[in-house]
């Protein structure tokens, strides 16, 4: 787990060959009573992580798992370099909890602005980013098609144990899952929005929130460059890409959920985020009714 192999898709494939020898049932682990991947975020990275200094000017990405990240990391990359006339970087930034010890000293070391990323909860985002009042744009996607995408990344990527939709489901709804609960995640996100309609409009919208200074042109240039089917084809991720990017559409859930099953995320959703700003972005009921 250690040594500083630098951020991006190097690490991930590093990984994927680590994975080769680890059984389904030592793949996770629990960190603080949060399940986690043994593989990519180990307890070292974690513990090292709770003192990493951020940084006012840093962009930072945050997402429940599966619900758009490394779609977002690809825009705001994009944007990062268009708006700074800078060559787009090769490398993606990995998720903080992915960072080894040794990766967050060359992080500490990178000039500003730095792109960051991050599925853990708002309880356990390093301190010294509420401190330092970093923006963070945080992305989110309809719970049904959220578990099924979890449920098929599960299967497909060699970090993670195998799993079965049954039994999955009753995991993802009890939030035995790893990085936890995505209803304990919106909630608790849900109390710290400011005003979620600045960043649910596009790339105009997310450019004038982080301060890009973006023309018209080059709005265009991304969105057409950033779209589910261009990514896809893209490559930009190796031999990674069928792992992150499936089918990237909506209601995807109808053809895996039972009647009882859709019943119970239903009764879930309306307990937790009925009523509240982001159970109203969400549009529960045009999607996932």
């Amino acid at each position: 787990m250690s040594g500083p192999p630098a951020p991006g898709m190097n690490l991930g494939q590093s990984r994927m060959e680590m994975a080769k020898d680890v059984k389904d049932e030592d793949k996770l682990y629990k960190f603080e009573g949060v399940i986690y991947s043994s593989i990519m975020s180990p307890a070292e990275n974690l513990e090292g992580a709770k003192t990493m200094e951020a940084r006012a000017d840093d962009v930072m990405l945050v997402a429940y798992p599966k619900c758009g990240f490394n779609w977002m990391v690809a825009v705001l990359r994009k944007m990062m370099a268009a708006a700074s006339g800078k060559k787009e970087t090769p490398d993606m930034p990995p998720l903080i909890e992915f960072f080894s010890p040794d990766t967050q000293k060359l992080i500490a070391q990178r000039p500003s602005p730095r792109f960051l990323g991050t599925h853990l909860h708002p309880v356990n985002i390093p301190v010294s980013f509420k401190e330092k009042k970093t923006k963070m744009l945080v992305v989110w996607r309809n719970p049904k098609d959220t578990l099924v995408s979890y449920f098929h990344f599960m299967n497909k990527n060699p970090l993670l144990p195998s799993v079965e939709w049954d039994k999955f489901f009753s995991d993802f709804m009890s939030g035995e899952v790893v990085w936890g609960s995505y209803f304990d995640h919106a909630v608790a996100w849900d109390k710290l929005m400011d005003d979620p309609n600045d960043l649910s409009e596009g790339i105009r919208q997310i450019s004038q929130f982080f301060g890009f200074p973006l023309t018209e042109e080059q709005v265009q240039t991304i969105y057409s460059e950033t779209t589910f089917s261009a990514m896809k084809e893209s490559g930009s991720h190796g031999k990674l890409g069928s792992v992150f990017f499936r089918k990237g559409e909506v209601g995807d859930w109808r053809n895996h959920f039972s009647e009882a099953q859709s019943q119970q995320m239903d009764e879930e959703f309306s307990k937790r985020l009925a009523g509240t700003k982001l159970g109203a972005l969400l549009q529960y009921d045009t999607y996932c009714k």
